[in-house]
């Protein structure tokens, strides 16, 4: 966790080699489904190419399915508008529309405020792609 807020930092500050590298070490040292779940959330956020990026999405999200507590469920609709907007990016309007459906779905866990109006409205705006394409 520390090394991700650290690696947060250095996003802001627009150090973004550096970050990579505090994510991917948050990865390697990752001791449970909560610091694997945050560690491949990041990870995926500095990949080069929409493959990687969609198998580190994917790996998010397998550990935050693992997690017994409640409060993860507002992480989905996020993790599912990432998955999705990838299948997007490499022309799988099915596999999009599955996952724009299923961020949506979770949007119900979502608190009500600037951050999951974006997340609803990025779901709505990909759905809508995905449909007129």
């Amino acid at each position: 966790m520390k090394l991700c807020a650290q690696g947060m930092l250095l996003e802001g500050e627009a150090k973004h080699a550096e970050a990579a590298a505090l994510f991917d070490k948050a990865w390697a040292d990752a001791s449970d489904d909560q610091e694997k779940f945050i560690a491949a959330h990041y990870v995926a956020r500095h990949q080069n190419n929409v493959n990687d990026k969609l198998t580190w999405d994917e790996t998010a999200l397998y550990f935050a399915l693992r997690i017994k507590d409640e409060g993860v469920k507002e992480t989905l609709p996020s993790l599912y508008l990432n998955i999705a907007k990838c299948f997007e990016d490499l022309h799988d309007a099915g596999n999009a529309l599955k996952n724009y459906e299923l961020a949506l779905d979770y949007t119900r866990f979502l608190p009500d405020n600037g951050y999951s109006n974006m997340i609803r409205a990025g779901i709505g705006n990909g759905m809508k792609r995905v449909l007129e394409s």
